[in-house]
Order: C-alpha cells, then sequence, then structure tokens
C-alpha cells in the first residue's frame, strides 16, 4: 500500500479507531508495502493483515452456514446495511448524553459518565447496531407475515430503507466527527495492523482481539446449540415439536450475524461482509452434504480467501501495469473465485460433474438402446434365441414389424446391422454412437463385422432383459392405468432404463408374468443375464 493510499484511508477511518499517526509510524519504521512486478516485500504487517482478514472471514463463515440452510442468505445482507443506522445511532446517542441538560439534570450519573466516554465509543455503536439488527430481522417478519409481502420483497423493503436512513444519519454526524461513511463502507483493512493494544509484554491489534472474540463467541454459540441449530435450521415445524424454540434459535442467530457484521465494519466493511458470510458457505455446501464438514470447509476458505485476497491484492494489480488495491475488495473476489472452481469441479454437485455424468447416462441409455434394437432383429429373424422362441417368432417373422419403428416391412435381418442404420433409428450423434459402439464391443456385448454390429451370447441375455422389462412395463401401463395399446411404447422406453432387477420381478408379479406384451410381443423369460444391465441404475438416477 502506498503512502499516499495509507493517508486517504487514515483520513477515512479514524473515526472507527484506526490511529490517525498509522502513516507517520509506517514512514518512521520504512516498512515498504508497494508491490513488485510478480511479488512484494512481505513483513510483519502483512501477516497481521492476513490474520485479521482471516478471522474475520472466519467468522462470518461460521454462522453464514446456517444462514445458506436457512436459505436465508439476504438476510444477512439486509442486516449487513441496515445496522448503518445503529451505528450512527450509538454515536449520536453519546452526543446528546453528553450535551443535553435534561440529561444532566435528571440523570447526573448518566451525564458524568458519558462526559467520560468517547463518542465513537465501539461498544456502545455495537450495542445501537445490534438493536437494529435485530429490529431488521423483526420489521422483515412483520412485513412478510401482517402485509402478505414475499419474504425476499419484505427484505428489500425493510432493509433499504434502513440503509438509507443510516446513510443519512452517518452523514450527519460526519458533519461534526471523523465518522467517515466510505470506512463503514468499504473497511479499512491495510491500516488496522496499526491500532493496537497491550496485553501483557505482547502489542496485539486491537482488530484481532476483538475479531477472535466473536468467533470464540460464535464457535461456542454453535458447538453448545449445534442439534438445535441443525434442526431448526432443516424444520423449524419438527423442531417446535420436539421442544425447541426454532423462534428463540432464529433470533440468537440473527443477533450474532449482526454483533458479527459491525465488528467486521472495520476491516472489509458492510458492503463486502455479506461476501464473507455467504460466499464461503456457499462453496462448502456444493462439496458436502454434512454439516460438520460443511462447517469446517466452509472455515478453510474463508482463510484462503484472507490469504488469497491480500497476495493477490498486491500482484494481481500489477499484471495490467496498475497500483496494489485494498485486500477486502480482493478478498471478496478470491472468495468468488474459489466458489467459480467449485461450482464447476465439485465432484458430486459442480458443473463439469453434472455434465459427465449426463453424458455417460446418455451413452448408457444409447448402449442399452442398441442392444435392444438388434435383439428385435434378431428376433425377428428368428435367430439367437432358445428353441421354443425361435420356433415361435420364425413363424412369427415374416408378419411383425420391428418393434416401435413405426415402419410396415418386416425387420427380417441376416448377418451384422449397419451402423448406419442403428443411427438413423436410434438418432443416435456421431460421438454418442461412436462411444457406445466401442464400449460395447470392449465389452464383450457385440462384434463388429465392417461397418455392422452383430450381438454376442453376452450381449444376447442383456438385451434380453430389457427387452423383458420393457414389454413387463408395456403390460403393466396396459393392465394397471389402462394406457391404449398404441400409447404404452413410449413410456415403456423411458422406464425400462430405470428399472433394476428387483424392480423387474415386481413388474413381472402384478402383470401375472404375461407371455405376450398387450402388441403380441412375446414377454422373453427370465434369464441370468437381466440383472447385468441394470447395474448403475440407481447411481444414474440420483
Amino acid at each position: 500500500m502506498t503512502s499516499k493510499a495509507v493517508r486517504e484511508a487514515g483520513s477515512g477511518v479514524s473515526g472507527l479507531g484506526c490511529v490517525e499517526w498509522g502513516l507517520m509510524m509506517v514512514e518512521s519504521l520504512g516498512i515498504s508495502m508497494s508491490a513488485a512486478a510478480l511479488g512484494f516485500t512481505w513483513d510483519a504487517s502483512h501477516t497481521w493483515i492476513v490474520v485479521i482478514g482471516a478471522l474475520c472471514a472466519m467468522a462470518c463463515a461460521l454462522l453464514g452456514n446456517f444462514l445458506v440452510l436457512r436459505r436465508m442468505s439476504m438476510m444477512g445482507d439486509a442486516i449487513s446495511h441496515a445496522v448503518l443506522p445503529g451505528l450512527a445511532g450509538g454515536f449520536l446517542l453519546m452526543v446528546w448524553l453528553k450535551g443535553s441538560p435534561t440529561v444532566a439534570a435528571m440523570l447526573p450519573g448518566v451525564a458524568e459518565w458519558a462526559q467520560g466516554v468517547d463518542s465513537r465509543n465501539p461498544w456502545v455503536m455495537l450495542g445501537g447496531a445490534v438493536v437494529v439488527g435485530v429490529l431488521t430481522t423483526l420489521l422483515t417478519q412483520w412485513v412478510h407475515a401482517f402485509g402478505k409481502v414475499e419474504r425476499g420483497a419484505a427484505m428489500g423493503v425493510v432493509f433499504t430503507t434502513l440503509f438509507a436512513v443510516g446513510l443519512i444519519m452517518i452523514q450527519r454526524a460526519a458533519s461534526h466527527t471523523h465518522l467517515d461513511a466510505d470506512c463503514v463502507l468499504h473497511g479499512a483493512l491495510e491500516l488496522a495492523p496499526w491500532d493496537t493494544w497491550d496485553i501483557g509484554a505482547l502489542r496485539v491489534p486491537r482488530a484481532v482481539v476483538i475479531l477472535g472474540v466473536i468467533l470464540l463467541i460464535n464457535a461456542t454459540f454453535v458447538a453448545l446449540f449445534f442439534k438445535e441449530l441443525k434442526i431448526s435450521s432443516f424444520d423449524p415445524d419438527l423442531a417446535t415439536t420436539m421442544g425447541i424454540n426454532a423462534k428463540l434459535m432464529h433470533y440468537l442467530l440473527m443477533t450474532l450475524v449482526a454483533i458479527t457484521t459491525v465488528a467486521s465494519f472495520e476491516t472489509i466493511g458492510s458492503i463486502l461482509v455479506i461476501a464473507m458470510l455467504i460466499v464461503p458457505a456457499a462453496a462448502a455446501h456444493l462439496l458436502t452434504d454434512r454439516l460438520p464438514t460443511m462447517i469446517v470447509v466452509s472455515l478453510v476458505f474463508a482463510a484462503l480467501s484472507a490469504l488469497l485476497g491480500h497476495v493477490a491484492a498486491h500482484t494481481v494489480p500489477t499484471w495490467f501495469g496498475y497500483g496494489d488495491t485494498v485486500t477486502s475488495g480482493m478478498m471478496a473476489v478470491m472468495a468468488g473465485v474459489l466458489f467459480g472452481l467449485v461450482m464447476l469441479f465439485a465432484p458430486r454437485h459442480g458443473v463439469a460433474a453434472r455434465v459427465v455424468r449426463q453424458w455417460l447416462l446418455r451413452v448408457r441409455i444409447a448402449r442399452e438402446d442398441v442392444l435392444g434394437l438388434l435383439y428385435r432383429l434378431e428376433e425377428r429373424a428368428g435367430r439367437g434365441m432358445s428353441n421354443v422362441e425361435s420356433q415361435m417368432a420364425k413363424s412369427e417373422s415374416r408378419k411383425s414389424k420391428v418393434e416401435g419403428s413405426g415402419g410396415s416391412a418386416a425387420a427380417v435381418v441376416i448377418g451384422p446391422t449397419p451402423m448406419a442404420t442403428i443411427a438413423r433409428a436410434l438418432h443416435l450423434s456421431g460421438l454418442t454412437r461412436w462411444w457406445a459402439a466401442a464400449t460395447l464391443r470392449r465389452e464383450g456385448m457385440v462384434e463388429q463385422s465392417g461397418d455392422g454390429l452383430r450381438l454376442t451370447e453376452q450381449g444376447r441375455d442383456a438385451a434380453r432383459g430389457l427387452v423383458r422389462t420393457h414389454r413387463l412395463w408395456e403390460s403393466y401401463l396396459h393392465q394397471e392405468l389402462a394406457l391404449p395399446v398404441d400409447h404404452v411404447h413410449a413410456p415403456a422406453e423411458r422406464l425400462e432404463h430405470v428399472t433394476d432387477d428387483e424392480m423387474q420381478q415386481r413388474l413381472a408379479t402384478a402383470t401375472d408374468r404375461p407371455e405376450y406384451d398387450p402388441q403380441g410381443k412375446r414377454v422373453p423369460p427370465a434369464g441370468d443375464g437381466d440383472s447385468s444391465r441394470h447395474t448403475h441404475g440407481r447411481q444414474d438416477r440420483e
């Protein structure tokens, strides 16, 4: 951070306790914080900045997990903005207590106490902010319940109104003090290491102590009421029936969110605190469905956001020919980058994983469709079945057609079926067709002769199970749901791909093990190969 930036930041944060002599100390110590092309000089101040940022981000992320689970992410945003009138109100209250003759006459003890307290006392302002934070929650609930307004709209109405009132009050307060709106909105993390407290023989930044205490309070609250928070977050009605006061948990959580938000103002500001409340928790939620693991992962992401954000603030702008930038803003950027990476590459809920799973599902369905088509073509030719089935199929092959093809010509196929015919009948794209055929060949389900495919014995067993499932579904839909004969093929074609062996047996029992489907096609008997095509059915459905 350059001397000019420190001077400008110091003029904006003095009212919130950041020492006005920070610049003088930096210059007297000769500490260089300017970024180089790909690096910068790391000193103790950088370490403290990262520690402060990490404590702030972790304190926010710890509570943010429950905001995400309750689908109340915007409530954190509402509170972070709406507490501004509480900050200004606390300051104006102290000014009034000091200068009011009425207070001096009626409450001399209070007036004497006020004279000895700084008007910008952080605890007074914190108290005002907490009161307004809880009031924001109450007003939002009231507008939602009695005004018949959707919850998100109720939040918008309440927090924008209070935020505007808070800005006006801060501007009024700033007219005769150093209370600066820019510090409240954007924070001053770079100056925090210079505002220190002496604790024994140690000189520790004040923000480390405050944020460390806030993090400890939040962690203690979550540890003590973990069961209550978990149940009330997922199902408030169930929590109430179990004797848990869900409303009390809600308001305690909102109170701690308000306290954490105010404590974060000096470091990352009210605008960026929402990123630390929500983004680490949202990223962790994409990686796991277990709440304890989600909490731990969110804390790790929060700490990484602080470290990477500070490093990026001093390095990334120099790649484009600019000077260093504020750490708080870059913390939010890096939190967003981490979330983006998780959103893309999370093993279960990531975009890439979904695309891969969908493509693999498409290939599996294509493989099964190829097996089913080849079996039906062989069936019509009277080949590849048991003696009884063969004799019956031969007697029917001259007058039957390919099932579901919609054509009128008999489909008697001798030899391998050309790939072009398969692709045309099943509407397969080039890559899907190639991959399905390649995997079927590799697994020994089909063999290739020239440009055509032909079932092996292993593939014929698997295909028999597919066709059996398909025709059992047609029988069930016709018998139980009374679907017309010409309406059962399409839904049965979809259901056959998600039916396992247990479901196939239940279908057979429900339809009294029919020999023929509603269209007069023979239902293949159950065989040893029926289970081979359903191995991954349930996993694909998930």
